[in-house]
């Protein structure tokens, strides 16, 4: 089992068993104070059912992500504080983790240069079944194309 994640507020994790998509859920947040931020314990209890049922059988793959040009102080800040909590989830819960960059798996998946909705419709394409109906679905299909493309020597 797979377990594939786009990191940040608008990102979501995909479970993917060879190719079957078992879920894609958008990534749980809560409010605090006027922002939001990754809801870890929700975080935890998802990733914890899927590691107590495929204990020994499961590796996340996590997008491996960086601050970009013209980015905000604050926005990078925020951005990195919600990676560290997946990682820091994941080990704690020890599941092995695998980091793959954009780069790898869009490389693979054809689409490098390409706009971000282009990943939603292969994915669509891919995953008929898979909830990505909406234009604000990105997050989903960038989670199950990590999942698909990113167990590749990342």
């Amino acid at each position: 089992m797979i377990i594939a994640v786009d990191p940040g507020i608008g990102g979501a994790i995909a479970c993917l068993e060879r190719t079957v998509l078992h879920t894609v859920i958008d990534m749980p947040t809560m409010t605090n104070g006027k922002k939001q931020m990754v809801n870890a314990a929700e975080l935890a209890k998802f990733l914890e059912g899927y590691r107590r049922k495929y204990d020994g059988n499961l590796t996340v793959y996590l997008e491996d992500v960086h601050s970009m040009p013209g980015q905000g102080v604050s926005s990078c800040f925020n951005f990195g504080v919600s990676f560290g909590i997946i990682q820091g989830i994941v080990g704690a819960l020890q599941i092995p983790m695998v980091l793959v960059t954009p780069q790898s798996w869009k490389k693979r998946a054809g689409l490098i240069g390409k706009e971000k909705d282009c990943c939603r419709t292969l994915m669509q394409q891919l995953y008929p079944d898979a909830p990505l109906g909406r234009k604000k679905d990105c997050g989903r299909a960038d989670a199950i194309a990590i999942a698909h493309f990113g167990p590749k020597d990342s």
